[in-house]
């Protein structure tokens, strides 16, 4: 794994004080919003399955937090706290999952197809692998219009076997694009485990076939993520093209909302949960001087009611128009 300083990136540039509340306070909203969702499918107000990425928010915080504003992400299926790292409002993303006409997608996509190209997030999918390729083609755009901006396309384990991947690590391999590829290494592709679908064991090392670097990072480190990231960012904004950084991480919870998860034995997340990304970093930041347990507090407080506050926000938009059913189709 990537070694690296808690208060230094691998650039050597000092992480400020406020910059690492910001991070506390983003990966306690993206777990205050994941943790709501069994709450809306119990109380009916969303429709089908949603996925949270508890356990995983050190990498979107991570990740995001190594880019400039005007930087592209793709994401995945387990979207929501890539959306929010990358500046998203939770009372829209709200709206979006409860099919509202103020979501970022009017209502159309819900949990797994959340945009917000003001944000420079290009879109969560729901097909694995799916991001790859818009990816490709953003990072393309970037380079061929001389943009100066960077790709981070988030993607899990499982999706790194898919032809997609291939392709466009060749071609952004190639071509020197400006792309970053991050794998959320959390384990399990739904019930399959890493080890039981991925050859060779070394994710990090397929980079190797592409002619660009690969990393593995400790995903359970908000701030060792950042520093794999920017590393490997600006390499890519200088010119010399893509990277793969692979970031250990762990699912707490259930592949999907109603997942009870039988088919792994529960103690495993143990050791994982007593890292706890949270957890750890609110102890590293209490520990470090950086703050005082009542600012935190009151941190994880404003989270707890942003929440509640986006869903009455939510509840009260409309649904969108019927007669606007096909609205945004070619004729």
């Amino acid at each position: 794994m990537v070694s690296v300083n808690a208060e230094q990136g691998l650039l050597g540039a000092a992480v400020a004080p406020e910059d690492q509340l910001e991070y506390f306070r983003l990966m306690r909203l993206i777990r205050a919003f994941d943790a709501f969702l069994p709450e809306l499918y119990t109380r009916g107000l969303v429709r089908g399955s949603t996925h949270a990425a508890i356990g995983q928010e050190a990498v979107a915080v991570g990740g995001c937090a190594a880019l400039r504003p005007e930087d592209y992400i793709t994401s995945n299926h387990r979207g929501h706290g890539h959306t929010i790292a990358k500046g998203a409002e939770v009372r829209r993303m709200m709206a979006e999952l409860l099919g509202r006409a103020d979501g970022y997608c009017r209502g159309r996509g819900g949990s797994m197809h959340i945009a917000d190209f003001s944000s420079g997030m290009l879109g969560a999918n729901g097909i694995v692998g799916g991001g790859f390729s818009i990816a490709g083609g953003a990072a393309l755009s970037s380079a061929v219009l001389g943009q100066d901006r960077v790709v981070l396309c988030f993607f899990g384990e499982g999706a790194i076997n898919q032809g997609s991947f291939h392709e466009v690590a060749n071609l952004a391999g190639i071509w020197s694009l400006p792309l970053v590829f991050l794998c959320e290494n959390n384990r399990w592709a739904m019930s399959a485990r890493v080890e039981e679908m991925t050859a060779g064991g070394d994710l990090a090392g397929r980079a190797a076939a592409y002619g660009f670097p690969g990393s593995t990072v400790d995903g359970m480190d908000v701030l060792a993520v950042r520093a794999a990231v920017r590393s490997a960012a600006e390499r890519a904004r200088a010119g010399a093209g893509p990277s793969l950084v692979v970031a250990e991480c762990f699912r707490f919870e259930g592949h999907f909302s109603a997942d009870q998860m039988a088919y792994r034995d529960k103690a495993e997340a143990d050791p994982w949960r007593a890292r706890d990304p949270i957890a750890s970093f609110r102890a590293r930041l209490l520990a470090k001087g950086v703050a005082v347990a009542d600012d935190l507090d009151a941190i994880e407080r404003r989270c707890d009611d942003e929440i509640l506050a986006a869903l009455e926000w939510a509840k009260a938009s409309p649904f969108p128009d019927p007669a606007s059913v096909t609205d945004d189709l070619d004729d």
